[in-house]
């Protein structure tokens, strides 16, 4: 991450769960099939706190428990300004580039999938994105991840600046 913004559980902390993605692998021995399973999943309080986790097992449900709790041990927090983010960022993980846009109330979360996933988990409400390169769900949430996680909040880039917070916006 670009900064150390990453948040401790507290027992008051609401977090829900959104699984991703889920990939079966198989592996062929000599008695038979092994099927694996592989869950990325999502968890986020909808008030700017997120996380993801990786969970692998031999069963579904248990794959996801497993990425629910190595995503509650990932988490950041994210800084969500009326709804939408609070500038233009862009990241790329892998072969995965997304570019997000903040966009005017109303006009919803316009993302494919797994971005989707992520910015829905986060609380965001209205932002328009755009994912190239690979459509890896694996990748898209990571890069996702990384784009929320560089973004600075208005505050505090008014007090980097030494101006007032309606100047940020307004030029």
């Amino acid at each position: 991450m670009a900064r150390n913004n990453r948040v401790k559980i507290t027992s008051d902390t609401e977090l829900k769960d959104r699984l991703v993605a889920i990939n079966r692998t198989t592996k062929v021995t000599k008695g038979g099939r092994t099927f694996t399973f592989a869950a990325i999943v999502v968890v986020g309080d909808g008030n700017g706190v997120i996380g993801y986790g990786l969970g692998k097992a031999n069963e579904v449900t248990t794959a996801i428990a497993k990425g629910v709790e190595v995503a509650k041990k990932n988490l950041i927090k994210v800084p969500v300004y009326k709804g939408t983010i609070p500038h233009e960022q862009t990241a790329k993980f892998g072969g995965s580039r997304i570019i997000m846009q903040p966009a005017t109330p109303g006009t919803g979360v316009k993302a494919g999938g797994a971005m989707r996933a992520v910015l829905e988990s986060v609380g965001v409400t209205d932002v328009i994105c755009k994912s190239k390169g690979s459509s890896n769900p694996h990748n898209l949430v990571k890069a996702t991840f990384k784009a929320l996680a560089e973004l600075r909040s208005p505050m505090t880039i008014a007090h980097y600046r030494g101006i007032s917070l309606e100047k940020v916006f307004n030029g």
